[in-house]
C-alpha cells in the first residue's frame, strides 16, 4: 500500500470533515412523516447477513467507478485526473469471472487537474445511452469546478476531442467541492455542490438559492439553450422564482459526498458530511411518478442533521435526515447505494454507507420509510472513499489506499 500518514491527512478531503472536533452519542432521527415500528424485522435481519470483499485491483487513489449502461467493464476515476479500465469477461463454459485492470489510462487529464485534499477529479457518470461520459474535476490554475462531457464509441474509448465543457463554478474556498455525478432515472445529470468551504458556511450559500453551491443540481446535457451548454428539465423547482438558479433540484446541503438513486424505487439518498458533530443520512423518496426530494431544503447552515446550528432552527419545510450519527462513530460520511444485486440475497434494499476514519461498512434497513436496523460489517476497508454499482446492481468499494474491492457474500 502507498501512502500512510500523508493520506491520511489528505484525506480528510474527499468528504470535508468537519473543521472542529467534537464528540457525541450515535442516534436515529425518522424524516417527520416518517410512521413506522422501530422493532426489528421478524426475517432479514441484518445480523444474519455475513459479507465479505475481494480485491480486483489496486490503482491510485481510486474515487469514483461507474459502469457504461448495458456493460460489464468498469471504469474507475483516480483522484489525480486519470481514467482506468478494469476488463471484466466471462467464461463461456466455466462461467468463471475475469477482471483485469489495463495498463493504459483511457484518458489522462493529471495535468490540468488540482489535486489537493478535497480536490481533484471527484465525480464520473455514464449517460442513460452509454454513449457519454460526465466528469467533474478541480481545474487549474483557478480551482474552480468543471464539469465535462466526452461522447464514446462502441469499443471502451473515450474521444478526447470530443470534449465539451458543461458547467464551471467558481470555488471560494478549496474545501467542499462535492464532485458527485449522477445520471438519474429521468435521464438527467444530477451534481453535486458542497457549500463553498471554509466552515460554517460563511457565505450563506446553504440557503441561498440564487447560487448554485450548496445545492444538487438537475440538467439536461443533451439539449441547450440560449444562455447555457446544457437546457433546464422540465419540473426543476425554482425555474419561475426571481434570482433563484433554476438548475437547482435541492438545496440547504454542506458537503453531499455521494448521492445515489435506489434502482428498485427511485428513491434519491444524500449523504451529507457534517460540521462539528453529527454527520447525516437523507432519504427523499420517489413519489407520484418522480419527486425524489424535487425542492427539498436540507437544513444547513441553520441545521447540522437534526440539531440547530449556531443558534438557527429548521426552515419552513425544511427536511430532517433519516439517520444521524456522532462523532464517537466517525468523521465523515461516505454514502453509498441501496443493495439490489443477486449475489447477497439477505443484503436486499439495504442501504450501504461508511465513514471515511472508520473502517469497515455499514448497513439501515428501512421497513415504511423508517430505520428499524443498522449495523456495521468489521471489514478490511479502511479510508473508504466510495461506493460504486455495476450494471447488475453489485457493489464495489473504492479505498484510498489504493484498493477497488467486490462485495461479496461472507
Amino acid at each position: 500500500m502507498r501512502r500512510s500518514l500523508v493520506l491520511v491527512a489528505t484525506l480528510l478531503l474527499v468528504a470535508a470533515c468537519s473543521d472542529d472536533a467534537a464528540t457525541s452519542a450515535t442516534s436515529t432521527t425518522a424524516a417527520p412523516t416518517s410512521t413506522s415500528t422501530t422493532e426489528p424485522l421478524a426475517e432479514g435481519t441484518l445480523d444474519s447477513v455475513s459479507l465479505d470483499v475481494e480485491e480486483i485491483a489496486e490503482l491510485d487513489e481510486p474515487i469514483a467507478l461507474a459502469v457504461r449502461p448495458g456493460g460489464t467493464d468498469l471504469y474507475v476515476a483516480e483522484k489525480a485526473g486519470r481514467i482506468r479500465l478494469i476488463k471484466v469477461t466471462e467464461d463461456p463454459v466455466t462461467e468463471e469471472i475475469t477482471r483485469q485492470l489495463q495498463t493504459t489510462p483511457l484518458l489522462d487529464l493529471s495535468d490540468e487537474v488540482v489535486n489537493e485534499g478535497e480536490r481533484g477529479l471527484l465525480g464520473m457518470a455514464f449517460s442513460s445511452d452509454g454513449r457519454k461520459l460526465y466528469l467533474d474535476l478541480t481545474r487549474e490554475p483557478d480551482s474552480a469546478t468543471v464539469v465535462l462531457e466526452y461522447e464514446l464509441g462502441d469499443r471502451p474509448t473515450i474521444d478526447a476531442k470530443s470534449r465539451r465543457e458543461l458547467l464551471v463554478v467558481e470555488q471560494p474556498f478549496p474545501n467542499h467541492n462535492g464532485g458527485h455525478l449522477a445520471v438519474g432515472p429521468d435521464g438527467y445529470l444530477y451534481i453535486g455542490l458542497g457549500d463553498g468551504g471554509s466552515g460554517g458556511d460563511p457565505e450563506g450559500n446553504g440557503q441561498d438559492r440564487s447560487t448554485l453551491l450548496g445545492s444538487i443540481l438537475r440538467i439536461d446535457p443533451e439539449s441547450s439553450d440560449d444562455e447555457r451548454r446544457y437546457a433546464i428539465p422540465d419540473g426543476n423547482p425554482f425555474v419561475d422564482e426571481g434570482a433563484a438558479r433554476p438548475e437547482i433540484w435541492l438545496y440547504g446541503v454542506r458537503n453531499p459526498w455521494r448521492f445515489s438513486f435506489d434502482r428498485a424505487t427511485g428513491d434519491l439518498w444524500v449523504a451529507d458530511v457534517g460540521q462539528n458533530e453529527y454527520e447525516e443520512i437523507n432519504r427523499l423518496p420517489a413519489a407520484d411518478g418522480f419527486d425524489a426530494g424535487r425542492g427539498a431544503n436540507l437544513g444547513w447552515n441553520e441545521m447540522e442533521a437534526t440539531h440547530p446550528f449556531q443558534g438557527g432552527e429548521n426552515p419552513d419545510g425544511g427536511v430532517l435526515p433519516l439517520f444521524e450519527y456522532g462523532r464517537e462513530d466517525g468523521c465523515s460520511v461516505s454514502g453509498g447505494y441501496v443493495y439490489r444485486g443477486e449475489a447477497i440475497p439477505g443484503l436486499d434494499g439495504t442501504y450501504l454507507y461508511a465513514d471515511l476514519c472508520s473502517a469497515g461498512i455499514r448497513g439501515l434497513q428501512l421497513d415504511q420509510g423508517q430505520v428499524i436496523d443498522s449495523r456495521t460489517w468489521d471489514l478490511p476497508v479502511q479510508q473508504l472513499y466510495s461506493f460504486g454499482q455495476d450494471d447488475e446492481g453489485e457493489l464495489y468499494l473504492l479505498s484510498g489506499n489504493g484498493q477497488v474491492l467486490l462485495l461479496t457474500a461472507g
